[in-house]
């Protein structure tokens, strides 16, 4: 005997309708982004944790922070695209410093 299940439980598209191959790609696509974006932004934060005080000047740190703002910004933003809007996770995961979140969404100084 098989077991069906009833008609009001039935998913509104099956799985071979093109909206369903279309928002696979589409979550496909958000995924490789995100993991795209964090290993930017973990670049960014290993080399500004890199800098050293006593080979490298403070502008070349003024460009590695300039560079984490940017890497991390985009990485929240791609979060929020994907529907993540809690970043306090990432914000430990990743050891983002205060100077750079508090330096988060402005345009770096020329």
């Amino acid at each position: 005997m098989t077991f069906r299940p009833p008609q009001s439980l039935r998913q509104p598209f099956s799985v071979e309708s093109g909206f369903n191959v279309l928002e696979y790609e589409l979550m496909s696509q958000r995924a490789d982004s995100l993991g795209r974006h964090g290993r930017k932004a973990e670049s960014a934060l290993a080399d500004l944790k890199a800098w050293d005080g006593k080979q490298q000047g403070d502008a070349e740190r003024s460009v590695l922070v300039d560079r984490a703002c940017d890497a991390v910004w985009a990485l929240f933003v791609q979060r929020e695209i994907c529907g993540l809007r809690n970043s306090r996770d990432v914000i430990q995961r990743y050891a983002i410093p205060d100077e750079v979140l508090v330096r988060l969404g402005s345009t770096p100084r020329k």
